[in-house]
């Protein structure tokens, strides 16, 4: 099982997708992602921004938002939005937990949104900012999430100086 979980609900950018990709490499969670997708899973900059990473990715891959949620149904699930009242950092995210992000243009949809209020968090800005990036604020939820758990099977020190 992986340790967290990572879901974009239909992503439109090729380099965010791979940006995230490879911090989910890097902690050991799975990466969902819910189509219809903006672009294709052999798009160059996708492979380019995701590196030589991939083959330590968990990826999984649904036609919609419907398949993935009848899959995962019991599942615990916390949904990223700046229209939440709640901030990420007062959730507490239990190992094997799935993180839904939506796409970069429009965020997650209303429906999911309002199925899922008590669940729904944001990433607090400024008044004037509409959003973060899309790999930012799945980077920022994510290591919040592994900093509660310990960081566990993860590298904390580099290699000791002798």
């Amino acid at each position: 099982m992986n340790m967290f979980n990572i879901v974009l609900v239909e992503p439109e950018i090729p380099q965010n997708t791979g940006n995230i990709a490879r911090t989910c490499a890097a902690t050991g969670a799975a990466l969902h992602l819910v189509g219809p997708l903006g672009f294709s899973l052999e798009d160059k900059y996708l492979k380019r921004a995701g590196l030589d990473y991939w083959h330590l990715v968990n990826v999984q891959y649904y036609e919609s938002y419907g398949e993935f949620e009848a899959r995962y149904q019991d599942s615990a699930m916390y949904f990223l939005t700046t229209k939440a009242k709640k901030c990420y950092t007062d959730a507490i995210f239990q190992p094997g937990c799935f993180i839904v992000f939506g796409k970069e243009t429009a965020g997650l949809p209303m429906n999911i949104l309002e199925a899922h209020r008590e669940s729904c968090l944001r990433i607090p800005m400024i008044d004037d900012a509409r959003s973060l990036n899309l790999s930012n604020s799945v980077a920022i939820v994510l290591y919040e999430a592994l900093r509660q758990n310990g960081f566990k099977g993860l590298k904390i020190q580099g290699p000791s100086k002798k």
